[in-house]
């Protein structure tokens, strides 16, 4: 992540992972949540955060699923039906539940089918969010196995390309391979510029927008570097109506591209399983898991790996930087980090779990 998203030092306020664990499984039990599915649920969230993706840990997207429960737009205790089944494919419904609940699930059935298979592949409709795409491929990655997956529906943040109107959500894609002693490769990224959840970060965070990031309501590229808090952005003292780029930003700079990769995800997540497009009320997630074994021996890939791994972050660095790093290199490197002193919190982030505490009468030991 880059480094204008992370806290400051200064501001940090750090949590031991395993403490904020407990709190976060507790505030989604006073939620209806059963224990295991709570415990799931921090699982994604504590993820995230140690691998420094503050954009999909507790910071942003803890208050938005609690709030969703309390409004009652999320079944708390959803059961997941087989709409369609075969050997290597699975057609699921998540029954309205949060994708964090029903997405590990999901994946996990599709890694059963690779062990048999070959290839296992699920789609899961009606199913809410489901936090870090990563941390789905990832349980392919602990079975030794290459892991995808896709999220896709939403529709009203991603411009396509030209357009005045948004028709996709940030549509990420998470893909994952093990490796032996190097860190495993993780490639886990929104189809636009940046993830949507870093503009509540940028916010938070009172540090700019860069160049060709957002749009203006009437679709038109904002070119230009500027903080969220400028009047630039701010319309009858709240902020304007603003949209996503699809990565590249404009058409110049292979905006084309990142849209049609959004498309594809609405296509695999959504329409695969059965459902409509995102902009026309569908939604879905998608999942696979390629057991190495089934093509291949597992410990050479590893191994194989090991030697692309080591080839990329031993590139000789262009001037004016350090080293090359590869996918998932700085999230292991975080997760050490953060595994041992404390995930970095912002003081507001503090705030908001004091005062839900106090609200749901949960005891607050840091």
């Amino acid at each position: 992540m880059l480094e204008r998203f992370h806290v400051s030092d200064d501001e940090a306020i750090r949590i031991n992972h395993k403490k904020m664990h407990n709190v976060v499984s507790q505030i989604f039990m006073k939620m209806g949540v059963s224990e295991s599915d709570s415990r799931l649920s921090a699982d994604v969230l504590i993820y995230a955060d140690l691998n420094g993706v503050d954009t999909h840990g507790v910071s942003n997207m803890l208050r938005s699923y609690v709030k969703n429960y309390q409004q009652k737009k999320i079944n708390p205790t959803p059961k997941i039906k087989i709409k369609n089944e075969t050997s290597a494919t699975l057609s699921l419904d998540g029954d309205s539940g949060l994708g964090i609940v029903t997405a590990p699930k999901a994946m996990k059935m599709a890694i059963e089918k690779a062990k048999e298979a070959g290839v296992g592949i699920a789609t899961l409709n009606n199913a809410g969010h489901l936090g870090a795409a990563g941390f789905h491929a990832k349980m392919a990655v602990d079975e030794d196995m290459i892991g995808v997956c896709m999220s896709g529906g939403g529709g009203f943040a991603m411009l396509p390309t030209y357009g005045a109107e948004p028709r996709f959500g940030t549509n990420p894609i998470a893909w994952a391979a093990p490796a032996d002693k190097e860190a495993y490769f993780m490639f886990d990224a929104a189809t636009t510029q940046i993830a949507g959840n870093k503009i509540k970060l940028l916010e938070r965070l009172k540090v700019p927008v860069a160049s060709n990031w957002l749009a203006n309501g009437d679709g038109t590229p904002i070119i230009k570097e500027k903080s969220l808090d400028s009047e630039d952005f701010h319309e009858d003292g709240r902020l304007k109506e603003l949209y996503m780029l699809p990565f590249g930003g404009d058409r110049e700079n292979g905006s084309h591209k990142g849209y049609a990769f959004a498309a594809i995800v609405d296509i695999m997540c959504s329409m695969l399983g059965g459902a409509q497009a995102g902009f026309l009320g569908g939604n879905g997630h998608y999942f696979a898991a390629y057991n190495i074994d089934c093509f291949s021996d597992t410990k050479t890939f590893k191994k194989n790996m090991d030697d692309f791994l080591n080839g990329l972050k031993n590139t000789p660095p262009a001037p004016g930087h350090d080293r090359v790093i590869y996918p998932g290199l700085s999230e292991y490197e975080s997760r050490l980090e953060r595994g041992s002193n404390g995930i970095p919190y912002h003081p507001e982030v503090i705030e908001w779990f004091e005062s839900i505490t106090a609200e749901l009468e949960i005891k607050l030991d840091w």
